[in-house]
């Protein structure tokens, strides 16, 4: 049940991912009435497209946790530091790049990946 859980996940994830950055995120872009941000809608666009692409990063995040749990893996808290830690790294790599690092949820991101990281290595 789990695995067809965690393919679900993935399945939505990549369709979210695809279809809203085809049909509603380039269609938003050509407006011009976007709030214009640290002079100009570049951080508003770049904004809305991390957020947007950071829901299917999460999960895809959950479809390992699940994959996991119903292998019943021996170190289940250890692998969900693990996995939290790469999707805080990746979400910070999202908001750094979409952004330019103008949005400092980077900072946060990578922070939290850092602690759970180190809080998986020390047991």
């Amino acid at each position: 049940m789990l695995i067809v859980a965690a393919v679900l996940l993935f399945g939505i994830g990549l369709a979210h991912s695809v279809l809203g950055e085809r049909y509603i995120l380039i269609r938003l872009f050509k407006r011009d009435n976007l709030p214009r941000l640290l002079g100009g809608d570049s951080f508003t666009k770049g904004t809305l497209r991390f957020a947007w692409h950071l829901t299917t990063l999460a999960w895809w995040g959950f479809a390992v946790l699940l994959v996991e749990v119903s292998s019943r893996a021996p170190n289940l808290p250890g692998l969900v530091l693990w996995v939290a830690a790469c999707v805080f790294f990746l979400s910070g790599v999202l908001s750094a790049g979409f952004t330019r690092g103008k949005h400092l949820s980077w900072v946060v991101f990578f922070a939290v990946a850092i602690l759970c990281a180190a809080r998986g290595l020390l047991g």
